[in-house]
């Protein structure tokens, strides 16, 4: 009987302990399961999460390019914006040398005015004292006509009344004392009449002087509006030589409708525009080249982007901007560019709003949105400023 019970409990200990290790087993598996639902769940999240850093990876890469591409162009626009800078810089101090040229002209001719005033106001007292020395000599004359008079009555009285030698001798010492005083007045006459001819010539040499000077200055200022008119006969030649054929405004600027170049609110020139910016470019150009005096007076050609004033200040300023590139761009591959080697002088600005067409206080939308080609001469402002000076002198 105690063997049967300590049998029976042993085989319950086994079952115990099978129960157990079922029961640990079943929680393990359980554990397993939840580890390979957790890393299958955590893997397929990984997948997601690594494409999308794919994804922002070459968003970024692409992002980064156009950084690039804006930073070049922001380069190549500084350089421009220095290298024009430095022009107005150049052109300023000519102007201001030119000022201080004029302003030392006007000091000298005040100068020499006040020169000649005062040489004018000497030669009148020189004058009015050789005046006086006349009269002096004239009544000088006058007594040596009385001295004579009365020599030759003298001789007469001598040769009459046979007088005493002491007598005579006594009367021709008179004689040549008054004959000394007389050739002293004489020769003090001469040095005053010498001094009024260096006068004279003093006079002459700076009158001569003054007019040069003027004559010169005459030139110059002749010079200057001829450089000036320049513009106004480029401007002439332009109307006179392309008639009613192309837009040329009042000031010389060729002027192209950008709604017949690109469509509303892009920058890409339409292939139906080219041939006819191509025409009237090239008319344009060969009007401005042909004549050499004009030629060599031309700095830059300016292509000009305008829009009206729908949208934005800036997002009009690029797609201006843009747009006047494109034309550039389009203009530079011609043959005529080629052949008066243009790049160096053809460069591109855009205008935004700033410069619409207004008529009767309203804007001209389709007026505004244009594209202008224009010229600028050699210090071109120092110019309009030097005949500003020049008119009001």
């Amino acid at each position: 009987m105690f063997k049967n019970n300590k049998s029976n409990i042993e085989s319950n200990f086994w079952i115990s302990y099978a129960d157990l290790m079922a029961g640990l087993l079943f929680v393990f598996i359980l554990v397993i399961g939840a580890i390979v639902s957790k890393s299958i769940l955590l893997r397929e999240d990984l997948e997601i999460k690594k494409s999308k850093l794919i994804k922002a990876e070459k968003s970024l890469k692409f992002k980064e390019s156009n950084l690039k591409e804006l930073a070049l162009k922001v380069k190549s626009k500084d350089s421009k914006i220095i290298k024009q800078t430095n022009n107005i810089k150049l052109q300023f101090d000519q102007i201001v040398k030119l000022k201080e040229l004029l302003l030392k002209r006007d000091k000298e001719i005040d100068e020499t005015k006040k020169t000649l005033t005062i040489t004018s106001n000497s030669l009148k007292l020189k004058s009015e004292e050789l005046k006086n020395l006349n009269q002096l000599l004239l009544v000088k004359n006058t007594s040596i006509d009385k001295l004579n008079g009365k020599v030759v009555i003298l001789q007469n009285l001598l040769d009459d009344s046979n007088k005493t030698k002491n007598e005579l001798k006594d009367y021709k010492d008179r004689v040549l004392i008054l004959s000394k005083e007389l050739t002293q007045k004489d020769s003090e006459l001469n040095i005053t009449s010498n001094k009024m001819l260096k006068l004279l010539e003093a006079l002459d040499s700076k009158q001569s002087r003054y007019e040069s000077m003027l004559n010169e200055l005459q030139k110059k200022r002749e010079r200057i509006k001829f450089l000036t008119g320049i513009r106004l006969r480029v401007i002439a030649d332009l109307k006179k030589s392309l008639g009613s054929s192309i837009n040329v405004t009042k000031d010389g600027s060729l002027k192209l409708s950008s709604s017949v170049l690109f469509d509303k609110g892009s920058s890409s020139l339409k292939d139906s525009a080219k041939l006819s910016l191509k025409l009237d470019f090239t008319k344009y150009i060969k009007t401005l080249m042909s004549n050499f005096s004009i030629k060599d007076n031309i700095d830059t050609v300016v292509i000009e982007g305008h829009t009206d004033s729908d949208g934005g200040y800036m997002y009009n300023l690029k797609l201006s901007q843009d747009r006047a590139l494109e034309v550039m761009n389009y203009l530079l591959t011609l043959d005529i560019s080629k052949n008066y080697n243009l790049q160096k002088l053809l460069t591109a600005s855009g205008r935004s709003y700033n410069d619409r067409v207004v008529l009767s206080g309203e804007e001209d939308k389709d007026a505004s949105r244009r594209i202008e080609i224009k010229f600028r001469l050699k210090n071109q402002n120092a110019f309009y400023e030097i005949e500003k000076i020049l008119d009001e002198d």
